[in-house]
């Protein structure tokens, strides 16, 4: 493996670095440029910020020499767009952006979102659906012999044949429908230098295959490769009324004499006789047609590759689509902390480009003041993209250079206050945490490091940490540093130094935590920590609030509709949120993206965290309009609207003794006049209606005082009224981890 930062930089380097990267011929002409080296083209508007990967990478191949255009939201209606930098030497870089493209227009019910936080004035609209495969479409028409790489995670999360939740079928891998040559997964900084290097270097495209985090097309298995069918790494159970997908093929045999069973093949199963070279082996997964058409299939499939993403012993993976193989190399090896340093320390305005005229883009005012300490995540939540993108095993930045960056902010970045708005990433408090043992980290197949149990091997010392919060607060001209990622508080609570210090110092009044749900069995097939891990918590920062002299709260999310959710389940959530007080002003459903775990549940019913076979676990899934919106309407029970549709369950359920006016009741018999009308349900009103005021109308739910007064003792939102309310912090908005 060669260090990020030890190649030796190509002959462009002479240029030195852009003030911004060019995103027209009159900036290059300014930089005395006659052409790009690589133009990357991305869905999002460009922002000199290293929390957008447009401006990572590609400030990352200027500081190797290469010449970086941006082309950035293009009308993806024509080529002629594409063509506005040239045609550059080695290659288009394509991504959707920060967010995968679908995720960014629709919402989890699947109605277009009206506005787009990456975009200048926040206006919908500027990115086509998959943007990846259209602007890839648009790269190959503006110039058919230039390489086409695709990269970020919309292609990182499609890599093989997967769910699509918009289309609600399986879609083939990005790589053949988007025909580039060779796709990129994860933040990709390795594969994307080697890449550049060698095609400068004369190296075709077609011969980069020996890359660690990249995937292609193949029509054959190369000589002196071992096939591994992967029912023997996990069996599905037996396959009924297919062809079989397991026949091995003889070496050099054609996929498609494999796909078609011809007579003259020899095709025989994989014996093992022998240990095999990790470094020369291949998984085959069921391919694109029978997953497309069998739910156990596609479940295994899912399940062997989560179990396959260790850099540490993962092997490839192969997967036929028609009469080809898409090839997946294994994972990247994270970066060191030294290279992490390098990569976070290059030369960033932290600006938009000048060229949107100081328009305002909600994604760069989110992060304007915030900084990346560290990237990955070892959480393994089913419904989260982050392991899959970035990894299990944290990468680190050092102390050094992470107060030199805070120390670049408030120097230099215009409209500083003194207040860092984030030291965080992926998680808030997995910095420096790891495996205490190489050798088992590098041997561990776990989906998860906390859990069902926080794993005895990892290392909980939150010591750096805390020397880092302590160390950043007290620079001169820094009023504030708070910490608005996501918290794992099943962590936190293994130091109560910690805690002490994140809620004495760090905390501007409200604390977000995601405990997603109550139910054991619905946390399950989230991976997370039961309630218990939540409460105590809740104790330790009630009791250091307390000692600091201040009134702060949590602020907690939660899912609505994941897979094995009831409505039972929401009911019980329902009970626990007004029980605590608890009033969410905005909910999150589950929304199903590419290739996590909970989407294999969602689409096949099946649970991959176990073994998957024909009569293995069924797991309940919350499908269709209807019943996810009455998930949701449990979540939001004060919301007269909800009313209706909540009094229609419960009676259904069996549970009319919770409709009713008093404090214990979850749903009044009583509706206001105008409200509720979405549900076509007519107002109903009772004696009881007089009891009531305007006001308590207004605040969401009719209370008592004597419930207001003991709801405002929680260390969670309190229910007051809106006007008391801080703006910007409702219940299910931000990070989710």
């Amino acid at each position: 493996m060669q260090a990020l930062f030890s190649y030796r930089p190509y002959w462009a380097k002479r240029f030195g670095a852009a003030p911004v990267l060019p995103m027209s011929r009159q900036e290059m002409d300014q930089l005395g440029w006659d052409s790009c080296d690589i133009i990357i083209v991305t869905g999002d508007a460009y922002i000199d910020h290293p929390s957008f990967g447009m401006a990572l990478i590609g400030r990352l191949l200027e500081s190797q020499g290469f010449r970086v255009g941006i082309i950035s939201q293009p009308d993806w209606h024509s080529a002629e767009p594409f063509k506005q930098l040239g045609k550059p030497n080695l290659f288009f870089g394509i991504t959707a952006g920060n967010m995968d493209s679908m995720v960014n227009r629709y919402t989890a019910d699947r109605k277009i979102r009206s506005d787009d936080a990456y975009t200048a004035g926040g206006v919908a609209g500027r990115r086509p659906d998959r943007s990846v495969l259209v602007y890839a479409q648009r790269a190959r028409e503006a110039y058919k012999d230039v390489p086409v790489i695709i990269g970020g995670i919309e292609a990182s999360l499609r890599r093989i044949a997967h769910y699509d939740y918009w289309s609600d079928k399986v879609r083939r891998s990005i790589l053949p429908d988007s025909k580039a040559d060779l796709l990129v997964y994860g933040n990709a900084e390795r594969q994307i230098v080697e890449i550049a290097h060698r095609l400068a270097a004369g190296e075709p495209i077609s011969s980069i295959t020996d890359l660690r985090g990249t995937a292609f097309m193949r029509d054959v298995i190369p000589e002196g490769w071992d096939v591994i069918d992967s029912t023997e790494v996990d069996a599905p159970g037996p396959v009924h009324q297919h062809p079989d997908p397991y026949a091995m093929q003889a070496p050099g045999a054609t996929m498609q004499a494999q796909a078609s069973g011809a007579a003259d093949q020899t095709v025989v199963p994989f014996a093992r006789k022998r240990k095999l070279d990790r470094s020369r082996t291949v998984i085959r997964l069921p391919a694109f047609e029978q997953v497309k058409r069998d739910d156990v299939l596609y479940a295994h499939a899912s399940r062997i590759l989560h179990m396959e993403s260790n850099p540490g012993n993962a092997r490839a993976l192969v997967q036929q689509h028609g009469g080809r193989d898409v090839w997946i190399n294994p994972p990247p090896i994270p970066l060191t902390t030294k290279e992490m340093d390098g990569v976070y320390e290059l030369p960033y305005t932290r600006q938009p480009h000048p060229a949107y005229h100081n328009a305002r883009i909600p994604a760069y005012e989110m992060i304007r003041f915030s900084i990346t300490i560290m990237r990955g995540c070892f959480g393994g939540c089913t419904f989260c993209s982050i392991t899959e993108h970035e990894g299990r095993i944290i990468q680190n930045r050092s102390e050094e250079s992470i107060i030199h960056e805070i120390e670049t902010i408030r120097d230099t970045v215009p409209g500083f206050t003194g207040i860092i708005s984030d030291l965080g990433g992926p998680t808030a408090n997995m910095y420096r945490l790891a495996c205490k043992s190489r050798e088992i980290e590098s041997a561990c197949r776990k989906l998860s490091c906390v859990y069902p149990d926080i794993c005895p091997n990892l290392n909980t010392n939150h010591q750096p940490l805390i020397k880092l919060y302590q160390r950043a607060r007290t620079l001169p001209g820094i009023k504030k540093v708070l910490i608005a990622s996501g918290l794992r508080y099943d962590l936190a609570i293994q130091s109560p130094q910690y805690v002490k210090e994140l809620v004495t110092h760090h905390v501007g009044g409200y604390l977000k935590i995601a405990p997603e749900h109550i139910q054991p069995n619905v946390l399950s097939k989230m991976m997370k920590p039961g309630i218990g891990a939540y409460d105590k918590f809740k104790q330790l920062f009630d009791k250091y609030s307390q000692e600091a002299g201040k009134e702060q709260y949590l602020i907690p999310y939660f899912i609505a509709a994941h897979p094995g959710t009831t409505d039972e389940d929401m009911l019980e959530l329902a009970l626990w949120l007004k029980q605590n007080g608890f009033r969410a002003d905005q909910v999150q459903a589950f929304l199903p993206s590419p290739m996590a775990t909970a989407t294999a549940m969602y689409h096949t019913g099946k649970n991959p965290l176990r073994k998957v076979t024909r009569d293995s676990e069924e797991v309940t899934i919350p499908r269709g309009l209807k019943v996810r919106r009455l998930h949701k309407a449990f979540l939001r029970y004060h919301d007269p609207e909800n009313w209706p549709l909540l009094r229609e369950a419960l009676k259904r359920m069996g549970r009319e003794d919770l409709i009713g006016n008093g404090k214990k009741h979850l749903a009044p018999r009583w509706q206001p006049e105008g409200s509720g009308e979405k549900f076509k349900t007519k107002a109903v009103k009772t004696k009881s209606t007089a009891k009531f005021t305007t006001q308590h109308v207004r605040s969401g739910m009719p209370q008592a005082t004597s419930e207001k007064k003991k709801s405002s003792r929680q260390t969670s939102r309190p229910v007051k009224h809106k006007r008391q309310r801080k703006p910007g912090s409702p219940v299910g908005q931000g990070k989710r981890r």
